[in-house]
């Protein structure tokens, strides 16, 4: 049962709700692929100034070949004094050019267009958090730090660094990715992910006069194709797609090279070493062809830590403040969350409430906006737990 407190930040917040759409109508027009620096520009553009509103001293952090990243912090917070990260990003999948084919429009409760839910609802959801407690005077067991960067869709390789880093100091991690499912289920874990590149050369021939002194790097990698799918363990949640195969020169040669991707995910690190050990240690069916393998493991899981599960039911007990019945889930992509649980209690999936992520019908429920929202405020606002505490 909400108690005035909440009461008076629910209302505050369905008064916002006009300018929470237009926010992200704005932001969703304002295209920002991941690989377009000067696209990118305007959002961090709009969402700096709409931090500034909220009372926050505002950065910006210079990628060098992204856009880079926005730093926020209370203009109140003193120098080293404990806080609590947020952490959104500002990129998505989508080119310039794609709002013509999936105008941004507002349907009844529904606002669709593209990275709406993947994540511009989300940013939206906290800078309207960070406003509330601004503007209603809330107290705050400890100030917030806000980062979002412009490469999460890429794998975050620039802004990794600055996330652990915010990471190691902070007391706990709100992670604004979308929530997972129409039931707006938070997302407790998630999995390790790496990419791996496997050539195999061979030796060319002609198909039809001499193929017998050619070693097929086609037919090689055919048997490597195999052994990458047998990986794949259902009950343990290891996941080994090849997703392209490109290579060789004409149908009357002989193939003498031929690469692959390969997509890996795994629940626990254990499993990621593991799988890593094996792709390294493929060895050709033809003694004639050979196999270098490329890549790695490059994003640590989200496990369902002791500190992130008590955060878990920290936000459960406060969305019964809201009349929000929360469930937890555990989900095969990777976020900044992974990076952040390795250091710190950390919460992921507190962004919008919608469908259609990386999707043409993406979409977000309006209504959820400004429940989500204030439950953010909520946890903000929650005492810290002594699970969450750095040791």
């Amino acid at each position: 049962m909400a108690d005035d407190q909440t009461k008076r930040i629910l209302d505050y917040l369905e008064g916002k709700r006009p300018a929470m759409i237009e926010l992200l109508q704005r932001l969703a027009l304002a295209e920002s692929p991941s690989d377009d620096r000067a696209a990118v520009a305007p959002v961090l553009t709009i969402l700096s100034s709409e931090l500034e509103q909220s009372g926050m001293a505002v950065r910006c952090l210079r990628g060098r070949r992204s856009a880079g990243m926005l730093y926020a912090r209370s203009q109140a917070r003193a120098a080293k004094s404990p806080f609590q990260l947020l952490v959104g990003h500002c990129d998505t999948v989508w080119p310039v050019g794609t709002v013509r084919q999936m105008p941004v429009r507002v349907e009844g409760e529904t606002l669709r267009g593209p990275g709406v839910f993947d994540m511009k609802g989300g940013l939206v959801q906290m800078l309207f958090a960070l406003r509330a407690i601004h503007e209603l005077g809330l107290k705050t067991p400890a100030e917030s730090v806000v980062a979002i960067n412009s490469d999460e869709e890429i794998g975050s390789p620039e802004s990794t660094t600055h996330i652990r880093r915010l990471a190691r100091l902070a007391i706990r991690a709100f992670v604004l990715e979308p929530a997972f499912g129409r039931a707006g289920k938070l997302k407790t874990a998630r999995k390790a992910s790496g990419s791996f590149q496997v050539t195999v050369r061979g030796r060319a021939a002609h198909a039809g006069i001499n193929p017998e002194e050619g070693a097929s790097a086609i037919l090689e990698m055919s048997h490597q194709v195999q052994r990458l799918f047998a990986l794949n363990d259902a009950a343990r949640g290891i996941t080994v797609n090849v997703g392209t195969i490109g290579g060789g020169l004409r149908s009357n040669v002989v193939a003498p090279e031929v690469r692959a991707s390969v997509d890996v995910r795994v629940r626990t690190r254990a499993d990621g070493a593991e799988v890593e050990a094996v792709i390294r240690a493929l060895r050709p069916v033809n003694p004639q062809t050979t196999i270098a393998v490329e890549g790695a493991i490059e994003q640590p899981p989200m496990e369902p830590l002791p500190r992130n599960q008590a955060l878990w039911r920290l936000a459960q007990a406060l969305g019964r403040q809201l009349n929000i019945e929360l469930d937890q889930a555990a989900v095969g992509g990777s976020s900044d969350a992974n990076t952040t649980s390795l250091y710190t209690a950390t919460l992921d999936g507190l962004g919008a409430v919608g469908d259609g992520a990386h999707a043409a019908h993406e979409q977000v429920m309006i209504p959820q906006m400004v429940e989500r929202c204030a439950l953010l405020v909520l946890l903000l606002m929650a005492p810290l737990l002594p699970t969450t505490d750095k040791p």
